[in-house]
């Protein structure tokens, strides 16, 4: 077993005294507004020295059944057109927004010399599944439809996402497997959410750091996909991943959907996909989104935006 990076440890053991002095209420009787609030609140504070030498860009793009917000982030220096990522934030489908994801899209832009189009789809309860899912998918065609306007090559863009946004960008790149004329070029899936058909190890065995069971079983809740006629587009464990675009899947020693996402690699190789899987075996879920928690997170950072660069190259 691996020993917790000690910056991310002095954190949990600082988060975990403050919880015995004031104890949080359960999720289930707090309004998924304030819980959002509170993500926000910590996620942002803790990512304040991302690069600042990033244009980011509000726009409106096309979503399931209308506009949803966007944000396009041109690093310094961008070629014209270069590759395109379209990123999908996580979450939990529930919670996360723009602003808790901003740090991040900036150090991948920054350190690929790519854009990156983050989207603001729809988040449950109040836009239950599929609702989320058909906003990524509208606005990844969106990007394609667009290219020329954004700076972004057709030809060079790519799908990714965090946690429930790794699900939305594999389950996005799975849709479009069968599209002439949106192709794409990578999908980067940093510790995915996969919902696979069993329960793994690494959910029985971890509650926590960070992603807690009682929280996955929030998501899930709210997001009410399980039973839906088409909860395979979030539920992929059985899905037929042939002709998905080549992967790169992150994941981390702590984190319940290390092992989802370890087998999801091994199953897009399976399918004849070039899937490469790097593991952080000191880290916890939601790594890339704490950069002032721990040196480790800007090193992980800027070796998953040199992988985006030379994918997108």
């Amino acid at each position: 077993m691996s020993v917790l990076d000690a910056d991310f440890a002095a954190m949990i053991e600082q988060q975990a005294e403050a919880a015995k002095a004031q104890p949080a209420p359960p999720l289930d009787v707090i309004p998924p507004e304030m819980v959002r609030a509170g993500y926000r609140m910590q996620r942002q504070s803790q990512n304040l020295n991302a690069p600042k030498e990033v244009e980011a860009r509000d726009l409106k793009v096309a979503g399931g059944t209308g506009e949803v917000a966007a944000r396009l982030y041109t690093p310094a220096g961008a070629a014209n057109p270069s590759g395109l990522l379209v990123y999908f934030h996580g979450g939990g489908f529930v919670i996360g927004d723009l602003e808790t994801h901003d740090g991040h899209c900036r150090r991948l832009a920054a350190g690929s010399g790519c854009r990156v189009m983050a989207v603001d789809y729809g988040l449950a309860p109040e836009h239950p599944f599929p609702e989320g899912h058909d906003d990524a998918l509208a606005a990844t065609k969106w990007a394609f439809d667009h290219a020329a306007e954004l700076g972004a090559d057709p030809k060079r863009i790519a799908v990714g996402g965090d946690s429930a946004g790794g699900n939305l960008a594999a389950s996005i790149a799975l849709d479009l497997v069968g599209d002439p004329g949106r192709k794409l070029a990578f999908q980067l899936l940093l510790y995915p959410g996969i919902w696979p058909d069993e329960e793994t190890q690494s959910r029985k065995d971890l509650d926590g750091p960070v992603l807690s069971r009682e929280a996955l079983a929030w998501f899930e809740k709210l997001l009410a996909a399980v039973g839906h006629p088409h909860a395979h587009r979030a539920m992929l464990g059985s899905r037929d991943l042939a002709g998905a675009p080549p992967a790169l899947v992150v994941t981390a020693g702590f984190d319940p959907l290390q092992d989802e996402g370890r087998d999801y690699a091994q199953r897009l190789k399976a399918a004849g996909v070039a899937a490469t899987l790097v593991h952080y075996p000191t880290l916890v879920h939601d790594f890339y989104i704490m950069g002032d928690v721990s040196p480790a997170v800007p090193k992980a950072a800027a070796e998953t935006a040199a992988a985006l660069k030379a994918a997108l190259a």
